[in-house]
């Protein structure tokens, strides 16, 4: 797989010879799959809570049950990737996800239905980390921010695809259709495993010379510290499934602390003496970029409904507009990334995005001006997320990026766990869309400092002066790019 270092006069999309559009277009259906599975769960809530008999608490924690298990697919299947191929991670990624959602279309009661939204947890997970390396790492360097946003976008794409099919399958079949498609991606997978080449940076510095990464490593290297750290995983994971279920009633901030410490000291053992403090801080800043996008992404329809009194079709028409508008965002993000670079374009257009945050709230009795003004925002907030494996992906070498992208980015999603309640207590104390400003506001100019100047960067050049400060674009096998396309 070549890679061209400098753009050359011939349109961009012709640069993109016909092998990498068929990789990006097979990880790209993957990504719709995935967010089409991701969203499900939330449009055949009420469906299931009636047919099983499940309280509030119950049905919510049918959502989050995917977040106890992505730290741990995001490592694993990482691995996978680093050690066999990012090919291999993708298809064993996204038949995790399938089979974990066609498990669902049979499940008999609560706790079957939550086991297999366990193991869609870690399928996304790793479908993330896996699709993400897998097309930047076979597109030409200097549009590898194009690479990214497109592919992020496949997401918005699926949870569109979701709200419609749902409005066709589930009044005429019932909600179990719903998990029953999750064969398809089975078929896609399948065709992927024969067809597709493997990632061009991956070949050329890992399987060329024969080199095999093991990122766990250093979690095994003496018994004891296997010991030690497999007491970890199970706290880590027993913390998450209480924090996200009834059985952490009352208990929820001290199983947070042990959660979170648990997933810090992993995250310190894979970065080493030299790369701990990038890993830490990345997960951090993805955090907190969690933090600001998620309250909308899962309150919207609530402030919708409650404090404006929209009916179902409204609420689907605006939804409507926030995921196109994060769609646009993604495409945006990829060229605006190309030209000016990964950071600036990031950071400036979270700025812009500010702009859009108490408007979105403010309007009352007009759903067009409430659309576009959601449109903007998602294109702007949500959808620069296009450019986050982009920005993560630079920061770690080839053979360890698959599992360091996996890891910190399924970590830091925890924000995503986490916005919700935070949105929702704030909301006692005012109304809830002046809730969810207040929170994306703050959390976007939080994501705007440490991601503007590049503190996990900054921070991880402390220990290893000598790292590259963009591998994406300085690994062996690749010339020198152009300064502006590189993460500025």
């Amino acid at each position: 797989m070549h890679h061209t270092t400098a753009p050359s006069q011939s349109p961009w999309y012709r640069q993109v010879d016909r092998g990498q559009w068929k990789s990006f277009f097979a990880a790209w259906i993957g990504y719709v799959l995935d967010g089409f599975d991701f969203v499900l769960i939330t449009l055949v809530l009420t469906e299931i809570s009636d047919d099983f008999h499940l309280d509030t608490v119950q049905a919510a924690s049918l959502v989050s049950a995917a977040f106890i298990t992505r730290w741990l697919g995001g490592a694993v299947l990482g691995a996978l990737g680093d050690r066999f191929g990012r090919k291999l991670s993708m298809v064993v990624s996204i038949l995790l996800y399938s089979l974990g959602s066609f498990a669902c279309g049979f499940a008999w009661d609560y706790t079957s239905l939550f086991v297999a939204r366990l193991a869609i947890g870690m399928g996304m997970a790793g479908e993330y980390s896996a699709s993400a390396t897998y097309v930047m790492e076979s597109w030409p360097v200097h549009m590898r921010n194009r690479a990214s946003g497109f592919l992020i976008s496949g997401y918005s794409v699926g949870t569109v695809l979701a709200a419609q099919v749902y409005k066709w399958v589930v009044p005429s079949l019932g909600w179990r259709w719903m998990f029953y498609l999750g064969l398809i991606p089975v078929l896609i997978a399948l065709w992927m495993r024969r067809a597709l080449p493997e990632a061009g940076d991956w070949k050329a510095s890992v399987a060329e010379h024969d080199k095999r990464p093991n990122p766990f490593g250093p979690l095994f290297a003496t018994p004891a510290r296997a010991t030690v750290n497999l007491v970890l995983a199970v706290v880590a994971t027993g913390s998450l499934l209480a924090v996200f279920t009834p059985l952490g009633d009352g208990m929820v901030p001290v199983l947070s602390v042990a959660a979170g410490v648990c997933l810090i000291a992993f995250a310190v053992q894979l970065g080493g003496r030299r790369g701990w403090l990038l890993w830490v801080s990345m997960i951090v800043t993805i955090f907190f970029a969690f933090l600001y996008s998620w309250p909308i992404q899962a309150l919207l329809p609530t402030y919708l409904k409650t404090d404006l009194g929209y009916d179902a079709g409204q609420v689907t028409d605006a939804l409507y507009y926030a995921g196109f508008g994060t769609m646009a965002g993604c495409w945006l993000a990829g060229f605006v990334g190309d030209w000016i670079g990964t950071r600036k374009a990031y950071a400036f257009t979270l700025l812009a995005s500010l702009v859009f945050v108490f408007p979105v709230f403010a309007v009352r009795d007009s759903l067009p001006l409430l659309g576009v003004l959601l449109f903007v925002l998602q294109a702007t907030s949500f959808g620069i997320s296009g450019l986050l494996p982009r920005y993560i992906g630079g920061h770690f070498p080839t053979h360890s990026r698959a599992a360091a992208l996996g890891f910190t980015y399924n970590v830091g999603a925890l924000g995503g766990a986490v916005a919700p309640v935070l949105g929702a207590h704030l909301a006692s104390g005012m109304d809830l869309g002046h809730a969810l400003a207040v929170l994306t506001f703050a959390g976007t100019m939080i994501v705007v400092l440490l991601v503007g100047f590049d503190v996990p960067g900054r921070l991880g050049r402390l220990l290893d002066p000598d790292g590259p400060a963009d591998h994406l674009v300085a690994e062996p096998g690749h010339d020198t790019a152009p300064a502006r396309e590189g993460v500025a």
